[in-house]
């Protein structure tokens, strides 16, 4: 087990969906294709670094249905502040109607050894 399950105790892991409305502030006709490539890609920056922050494990992905989904693993009480803010908070700029949370279990090891975007 990872020093980050022996020094947390019981481990947990749990897969989310965030439906919601991703955005930008300011939109020009010059910027437009930079700005879907930034679209895509930051939300789940922001993401990832809760994710690291929180000390959790697991990966983010943008759905083809304009949702967020991925997985989360780490200790029970900072999976659940992750929880928190996928539900919450997000990133700068997003609208979060509803996350939700599905597969939730104790695990005895870690699957993940860092938190990334999937493509």
């Amino acid at each position: 087990m990872s020093a980050l399950g022996k020094a947390s105790g019981a481990l947990k892991s749990v897969d989310y969906e965030v439906f919601g409305r991703r955005g930008l502030s300011v939109l020009s006709v010059v910027s437009v294709l930079a700005l879907i490539v930034l679209c895509d890609y930051f939300p789940n920056q922001y993401t990832e670094q809760e994710a690291k922050k929180l000390g959790v494990v697991g990966w983010v992905k943008n759905t083809s249905q304009g949702t967020v989904t991925g997985q989360v693993q780490g200790p029970e009480e900072r999976v659940n502040e992750m929880k928190s803010w996928l539900s919450k908070v997000g990133s700068p700029s997003s609208r979060i109607d509803k996350t939700n949370f599905s597969n939730e279990k104790e695990i005895s090891k870690l699957d993940f050894s860092d938190f990334n975007t999937r493509y």
